[in-house]
């Protein structure tokens, strides 16, 4: 149940960003979800996108250095300590975040996190053991 999501490492330059997501934009990649993690010189842009494959491609071929990974969406309720109940879960399993970010769902009651976990089969049972949804890459689209 895992989603691709891409990671593109970035100069951290002005206007960068501004290119890749035109040049996403002008072949219909549709952006749900990113994060940017950047240090002096370079950063890192994780996207989740309707394609992945093409995205893939699309930057590949314009000559950045470009990844998929799997990560997992998590639906959270929008309650007071719903994300601390999902990162408790795992954790209790002895599974480390490695990075999580969060994004808008159009349903109303919950947010969706994508969580970058050392082992997503592990979690995925933990997090399923303890109640708390999955989302899969169509449900974000």
């Amino acid at each position: 149940m895992a989603i691709k999501q891409i990671s593109v490492f970035v100069e951290n330059k002005p206007g960068r960003l501004a290119e890749i997501t035109e040049l996403l934009a002008k072949n219909n990649i549709d952006i749900r979800a990113l994060s940017i993690a950047d240090t002096t010189d370079f950063g890192i842009l994780r996207l989740i996108v309707n394609d992945p494959e093409s995205t893939v491609q699309i930057l590949k071929n314009d000559g950045m250095t470009v990844s998929a990974t799997e990560v997992l969406g998590v639906a959270i309720p929008d309650v007071p300590g719903g994300f601390a109940k999902a990162i408790r879960t795992i954790t209790d399993k002895g599974i480390s975040l490695e990075y999580a970010y969060a994004f808008i769902t159009p349903k109303s009651g919950s947010a969706y996190v994508i969580i970058r976990v050392e082992n997503n089969e592990l979690a995925t049972e933990a997090l399923n053991d303890a109640g708390i949804k999955i989302i899969e890459q169509g449900d974000i689209f």
